[in-house]
């Protein structure tokens, strides 16, 4: 079980992200940059369809006519990011494969992956979405709230089975943790390697509830196969508005550790490069078509560049190591 430092993750984004925002005004258009001519490849650690993928596949296709070239989405699963990470740590630093990461990616090298990946492996690029984490469950199970998903747990001694994203350690793994820590109970943890993946077990009476950020699972809320229990954020979320927060529904847990996704890729990358792809991908998230995307899904656009996101890598690994040791 872990607790975390309440608002450590926003106060680190909020202080990069008034920085980053000063640095990229002062900077020429991605549009007048060089960037490498080939095809662009993203790999992702998760399946189609997984809130990570819906994410890059939609910026995709504002960046694609921007930079000018064609992007490829890699979708290389496994090994809770193993496998991507071993795609992007052999490949050349030279822009053309990038990658999409979450906070697990941080949370996995100091559990599962320790001592097969580390920090400095890689270049952090920028980041681009924080997104609250939201448990949910099929219409038609008696459990409609965190009260009612306390007291099965209670009942049926930690047998409830919750999915989510990673193994134990993972960036849901965690939160779930936090409620444990707070409501006095244990839960089933069951690891997927896709959002799509938890959606079907939970529809499928496999498990029992869910946990996910919401643009992975949000055609079947909108379908009304499936109802929020209790969103992991600050605030309701506006395509929710009727499902409430841990907080008022009286579980006190950090609100800050919400998702952070952002853009990384093989360690040596010149930082010239970087800066100039984290401006491209800043830029095609500021179109109207990214936009409508990124208010209907309940994500905060995060506008990191390469240094800023660099030091927070180093920054939430020491938090997270400090409650992994307790």
């Amino acid at each position: 079980m872990f607790t975390i430092k309440r608002n450590v993750i926003s106060k680190m984004l909020l202080g990069a992200t008034v920085i980053s925002v000063m640095a990229t005004s002062a900077m020429v258009s991605a549009n007048e940059e060089e960037w490498p001519q080939d095809t662009v490849r993203i790999i992702m650690h998760t399946k189609a369809g997984g809130s990570a993928d819906v994410f890059m596949r939609t910026l995709a296709e504002s960046l694609e006519p921007q930079i000018g070239q064609s992007i490829a989405i890699i979708n290389s699963p496994g090994g809770g990011g193993a496998s991507q990470m071993s795609r992007v740590r052999s490949a050349e630093p030279d822009g053309l494969t990038l990658a999409v990461n979450t906070l697990s990616h941080f949370t996995g090298m100091l559990t599962n992956l320790e001592g097969v990946f580390a920090i400095d492996d890689f270049s952090w690029i920028a980041t681009a979405q924080s997104d609250p984490n939201l448990i949910w469950t099929r219409t038609d199970s008696p459990i409609s709230d965190l009260d009612d998903l306390i007291n099965e747990a209670k009942q049926r001694d930690g047998k409830v089975t919750v999915g989510g994203f990673g193994p134990q350690g993972s960036t849901q793994h965690i939160g779930m943790s936090m409620l444990e820590n707070v409501a006095g109970v244990e839960f089933e943890w069951v690891p997927f390697n896709a959002t799509p993946d938890i959606v079907a077990a939970v529809l499928g009476g496999h498990i029992d509830v869910g946990m996910s950020n919401l643009s992975g699972a949000q055609a079947y809320f909108d379908a009304g196969r499936l109802k929020g229990l209790g969103v992991h954020g600050e605030e309701r979320l506006e395509s929710l508005p009727d499902v409430a927060t841990f907080e008022e529904q009286g579980y006190d847990v950090d609100s800050s550790w919400v998702q952070v996704r952002g853009i990384f890729g093989p360690a040596g990358m010149p930082m010239e490069l970087q800066q100039q792809i984290a401006d491209a991908f800043h830029e095609a998230m500021q179109t109207e078509h990214y936009q409508a995307y990124a208010r209907s899904a309940g994500v905060t656009d995060s506008w990191m560049g390469p240094e800023e996101y660099t030091e927070f890598a180093y920054q939430i690994s020491e938090v997270a190591q400090q409650e992994l040791d307790k």
